[in-house]
């Protein structure tokens, strides 16, 4: 697989941009023509650059609005073309983009768009340059692929081809399957980008939310198989329009992208059964393992814990580390930072093979996560989410591999209790990295989105899961301007309204809930007026679907976290989520 990027895709300078995509580990760029305009280096710099980084100059982009015009304004064209191919030779590079006109063209036959064209090829022929004709989505005459395909069929010039854009074939709908019908050797250069599926005009789709692969709707990987079968040999190109990425650190934004294409790579090729580009295997987690919560004085928090009901396990026997457990959920306290305000720092996976799920990983380009372990004790293999958080991987039960290592505290006698869901919260700016890596690195997928309406402003929600729901990672966008909304960590019980009495009876306050919840739950459901005396009493919250019920309730903010304790009751599979507005805004209210 030889990869590349436009530079589009990416924040800062033209040189920041070619450091970056070499760092990531990219083989080519599409270099944007406003880029290199803006630049202060001239066209040989900016080869000589890439030369010494070891990146080729795939292609220069775009020539717009060329073709489709009376004979006047073609010859203006041309002389705009010979003025782009003279910079071009400065470059070294012989490939040209040249979109579909979407502004100027008012010839609407194909012979003498044909014609235009083949003039074009003719001139960049003089240069050793060729042209890829590529189909905008918005273009007057041509905005489908198979039309365009028709007219450099028609033009007949050797030194003139097809660009294939993902963006510009899914987004209008069009079938991509009548691509292997093309001759391989014609279509010139392939570019990838993957898009929430929105109902928008199309220009601003594609100029505001494309994505990377992985994190939209399109079915790229289809789509790339197309490809491929028509016997394309160039290299995987991203270009990307999307304000976020354009604003983010330009290096994470790069690696991003780069984890991106391989992971493409990857399902394309198992998807067709074909071994070049394939990864070491994703394996969805089986359970989690543990959570993890660091700081440098955690009494709070053990005292929270003690007042829910959990076992103390013990300490552990090297580090300043402690364990909770409420059967299966198990809650590690870890004081060995300065840090003083809590976070969670770690999520434990049950996986089946931990070397393959770190090998993965790294080859998805994530960080390997030190943990310092002596002699005996179990060495949990570990990755870094994109937000730093440790990501421990492992392949053995939890009872015969770390939790030994603990002293001093009790056995569980209970069975019953999990980890229902750990609730992550992202800046606007790292959000969709995260969703690719738990996608890409650890086999999650992506349940349908929606917005929670907050004190400040929406909060969109976007749940990551394993297939069989053991795993689910509700991971919320914060709006731009908001403060960052608290991660916390849910914990599936059974009896909550006994639990939540005897935590009241041990002290334990837990998050107030306005008494207008309760009357507004009285009017929307209808509910036993017992029960909702005995929810009200508690501070309980409830929610109802289709196929069962959800009690659940919250404790104080501890810094960056919280808990919830939850009950699912019969088939209930949300989270929630008309409550959500109540928590944040009880969170936000001072205490």
């Amino acid at each position: 697989m030889r990869t590349s990027i436009a530079t589009v895709c990416l924040s800062g300078s033209l040189t920041e941009k070619l450091h970056a995509c070499a760092a990531a580990g990219f083989d080519g760029v599409e270099i944007m023509d406003t880029d290199l305009t803006m630049a202060y280096e001239s066209p040989e710099e900016i080869r000589a650059l890439c030369d010494r980084l070891g990146l080729r100059i795939e292609m220069f982009q775009p020539f717009r609005d060329f073709e489709g015009v009376a004979p006047a304004l073609l010859e203006d064209n041309l002389r705009r073309a010979r003025a782009k191919f003279e910079v071009m030779e400065k470059l070294g590079t012989e490939l040209v983009l040249v979109c579909s006109n979407a502004a100027t063209a008012t010839v609407d036959d194909d012979a003498e768009i044909a014609a235009q064209l083949g003039q074009l090829a003719d001139l960049a022929a003089e240069y050793g340059i060729r042209v890829a004709y590529e189909a905008l989505a918005w273009g007057r005459h041509v905005n489908d692929y198979r039309h365009a395909w028709r007219l450099v069929r028609m033009a007949d010039r050797p030194n003139l081809g097809a660009c294939l854009d993902s963006f510009h074939i899914l987004a209008r709908g069009h079938d991509p399957a009548q691509i292997e019908e093309f001759d391989g050797e014609k279509i010139f250069f392939l570019q990838l980008a993957d898009a929430p599926l929105l109902s928008m005009d199309v220009l601003s789709w594609s100029r505001h939310h494309r994505l990377f692969p992985g994190e939209g709707g399109f079915p790229l990987t289809d789509f790339l198989g197309h490809v491929l079968r028509a016997g394309y040999t160039g290299p995987l190109s991203l270009e990307v329009f999307n304000d976020t990425y354009r604003q983010t650190e330009v290096r994470s934004t790069a690696a991003h992208a780069r984890r991106s294409l391989a992971w493409l790579a990857d399902q394309t090729s198992a998807a067709n059964g074909w071994q070049h580009d394939r990864l070491p295997s994703s394996q969805e987690p089986g359970a989690v393992d543990f959570t993890e919560i660091s700081a440098a004085d955690l009494t709070a928090l053990d005292e929270t814990l003690h007042q829910l009901g959990f076992t103390f396990r013990g300490t552990h026997q090297t580090k300043p580390v402690r364990l909770w457990t409420w059967g299966q959920a198990r809650i590690i306290l870890n004081e060995q930072t300065r840090a003083e305000t809590p976070r969670l720092s770690g999520i434990g996976l049950q996986v089946q093979d931990g070397e393959a799920s770190l090998r993965r990983g790294l080859a998805l380009g994530a960080e390997r996560a030190f943990r310092r372990t002596y002699t005996g004790e179990h060495d949990l293999r570990a990755l870094k989410a994109p937000d730093g958080t440790h990501v421990y991987l492992n392949d053995l039960p939890a009872e015969n591999s770390w939790i030994p290592e603990f002293h001093g505290g009790q056995q569980d006698p209970r069975q019953e209790g999990r980890v229902d869901h750990i609730n992550l919260s992202y800046r606007w700016h790292d959000f969709e990295e995260a969703v690719l890596f738990f996608h890409s690195v650890l086999g999650l997928r992506a349940d349908v989105g929606e917005n929670v309406a907050g004190p400040e402003g929406l909060v969109r929600s976007q749940v990551m899961r394993t297939a069989d729901k053991t795993l689910r990672l509700p991971l919320n966008l914060a709006p731009p301007t908001a403060s960052m909304p608290p991660r916390h960590i849910a914990v599936h019980c059974q009896d909550i309204i006994g639990i939540a009495q005897r935590a009241r009876d041990n002290g334990l306050t837990f998050l107030q809930v306005p008494g207008n919840y309760y009357r507004d739950l009285q009017a929307r459901t209808g509910l036993d007026p017992t029960l909702l005396g005995q929810l009200q009493r508690l501070d309980l919250l409830y929610d109802a679907d289709e196929t069962g019920e959800f009690i659940h309730f919250y404790t104080p903010t501890f810094g960056d976290l919280f808990l919830e304790v939850v009950e699912r009751i019969d088939g209930y599979d949300g989270y929630g989520a008309p409550n959500a507005p109540i928590r944040l805004a009880a969170q936000r209210r001072p205490r």
